[in-house]
């Protein structure tokens, strides 16, 4: 017999993927879940106010950096490069690079179908003459791109901080995937944050107004509609802290009480103070970031900063394939 909740098909559709993530993130000790899972339409949304929010740096800081690096980027990438952004979200940083590239198409490349096709069609909206291919896929691994682009010389964008959401290991092969998927002689524009105070660090990701909290917490409520979950929401708070020994941020969903759940006819239980790890935002020096481009497959050719050097953008261009032995 079909489960109650699967009848409506409500949940029968869920990504398979997301289900076994969810499954075995509850399932190890310590808790934890992919960041990625993250940014549903909700999520997505969620995010987009966080960017705007006065403790939240990242995002204002690398727009200053972009809006003066940018006129003078074809001095270093020439004109006419397919841009491929990864993680595209908004698009709220591409027009800035967009006006100065002059590029022969656009690829954004996001995760959240319905949210990637309306920031792709304001974009396109803005920039009538630019080719632009949403292209809704997981970057995290090698991607076929469209063959509309596949004889251009390719500019990969990864603005923000979202290398730091993964291990410097996932992040080195993250970096090794991109440079797959863009070929021989693309360049790759990338935003890090920096190492800095935990005074401005913790606020960032756990703002006064409650808006980071709610985006950790949607996490919860994703699983419920999408899996068939039970679990009670006001039963867990959003905690974020600084971990100085690992240079990173780690969001946390802690249960305030003890509780028994069930997701998709799995039984769980979390005794108060145990958390779910939802999220690492990792912190480079400028050393560590080009140590982890060049191992990636990059050799960093330009580096960008704000004047408080909390944030950086670096040009790097693909290193040459090595031949077979």
């Amino acid at each position: 017999m079909l489960k109650p909740e699967a009848e409506d098909g409500q949940h029968s559709l869920a990504d398979p993927a997301f289900r076994a993530d969810v499954l075995a993130g509850f399932a190890r000790r310590p808790r934890a879940i992919p960041a990625r899972w993250f940014y549903d339409r909700q999520g997505s949304e969620l995010f987009e106010q966080i960017t705007d929010l006065p403790e939240y740096y990242p995002t204002r800081t690398e727009i200053g950096i972009l809006e003066t690096l940018c006129p003078t980027l074809c001095e270093h990438i020439g004109q006419g490069r397919a841009v491929v952004e990864f993680g595209s979200g908004s698009s709220a940083k591409t027009p800035i690079l967009l006006r100065s590239v002059a590029p022969s198409a656009y690829v954004p490349i996001d995760i959240s179908g319905d949210f990637l096709r309306a920031s792709s069609k304001t974009l396109s909206a803005a920039f009538p003459d630019l080719l632009v291919l949403p292209f809704e896929a997981d970057f995290m691994r090698p991607l076929a791109l469209p063959r509309t682009i596949a004889d251009a010389p390719k500019l990969g964008f990864f603005p923000g901080s979202t290398i730091g959401n993964m291990t410097p290991l996932m992040a080195t092969d993250l970096l090794r995937a991109m440079r797959a998927s863009l070929g021989e002689g693309a360049m790759l524009l990338i935003g890090m944050d920096r190492i800095k105070s935990a005074d401005i660090l913790v606020p960032a990701y756990d703002d006064a107004a409650g808006v980071t909290a709610a985006f950790n917490m949607n996490l919860l409520a994703r699983i419920n509609r999408e899996l068939g979950a039970a679990i009670p929401l006001d039963a867990f708070r959003h905690v974020a802290r600084w971990n100085d020994d690992r240079a990173r941020i780690e969001m946390h969903l802690e249960a305030v009480r003890d509780i028994d759940f069930t997701i998709d006819g799995h039984a769980f239980a979390m005794a108060a103070g145990e958390t779910i790890h939802t999220e690492n935002s990792h912190k480079y020096g400028p050393r560590d970031a080009r140590i982890l481009l060049r191992t990636g497959g990059w050799t960093p050719v330009a580096e960008w900063t704000d004047p408080d050097g909390l944030f950086a953008v670096y040009l790097a261009e693909a290193q040459a394939e090595r031949p077979a032995p």
